[in-house]
């Protein structure tokens, strides 16, 4: 049998993963090798977000301390804004203006979205009224007092509470639909989930949309605890009692 090869540009990419992961990063790109075999050759040839090597950044996590598997849809498709973490949008800095959320958040909806959940869940806001004028004493007060002020610490806080946040897809590529490349990245996530899977402590599998749920035909997703969701891009997502009854005790808009 010939020997898989993996691109070098795919390879580098391991680098901001924590060693934990190493192995077992590589084992799943073996894997995803053999289910296609021309599907990384032609994806290092390609132009993809996230750039800048951030392909596995998700995976700064390390192993042993995730309880929590976030999996979304896949990358945002701006350059700017796709960092390789689920839904981080790295063209957002303050999470807060004078009347609401910054105009970044309101823009990255996904994130948008989540942010007024959390609201909800600690009952700062009413479901049925989350605008803008409903927003602008809570970004208000949010300023002056211990909430958190930018997208970075949130993004702390959630990995203080051991989340590591994946997409369905790795990838986004503007003619590929990322149904067709999270379908080609799943061997690859079935090897991350056997991984975790073996841990002392099996985390909370957490899948937001229909992509992700296509995990949950794995055999190795049987072993996890799970709470699903519509994807974040939905308004409907503010509402989701089982999001806000998982993510509300966690207080992740305060600062720690």
């Amino acid at each position: 049998m010939t020997d898989i090869v993996i691109p070098d540009s795919i390879l580098h990419a391991l680098g901001l993963a924590d060693a934990s992961w190493r192995p077992i990063l590589e084992a799943g790109l073996q894997a995803v090798a053999r289910a296609n075999p021309g599907y990384l050759p032609a994806l290092a040839q390609d132009d993809y977000l996230p750039t800048e090597s951030r392909l596995f950044a998700a995976f700064a996590q390390p192993l042993d301390q995730v309880r929590y598997v976030l999996v979304g849809e896949g990358p945002y498709p701006r350059a700017a804004s796709a960092t390789g973490v689920c839904f981080m949008d790295g063209a957002v800095g303050d999470l807060w203006s004078e009347t609401g959320l910054s105009k970044p958040v309101n823009r990255a909806t996904s994130l948008r979205n989540f942010m007024k959940m959390l609201l909800v869940a600690s009952g700062q806001l009413q479901p049925d009224a989350t605008s803008g004028t409903a927003l602008a004493p809570i970004a208000q007060a949010a300023r002056a007092d211990g909430s958190i002020q930018t997208l970075a610490q949130l993004q702390a806080n959630l990995m203080h509470h051991g989340f590591l946040l994946l997409n369905a897809a790795l990838v986004f590529r503007k003619h590929v639909k990322p149904a067709i490349d999270a379908r080609a990245w799943l061997p690859f996530l079935q090897t991350v989930l056997a991984a975790l899977g073996r841990q002392a402590q099996v985390p909370t599998l957490v899948l937001w949309g229909k992509i992700a749920e296509e995990l949950q035909k794995l055999p190795e997703t049987t072993a996890f605890p799970q709470a699903v969701a519509e994807h974040p891009y939905n308004l409907s997502f503010i509402g989701h009692a089982g999001m806000q009854a998982l993510f509300g005790p966690m207080a992740l808009l305060r600062a720690r």
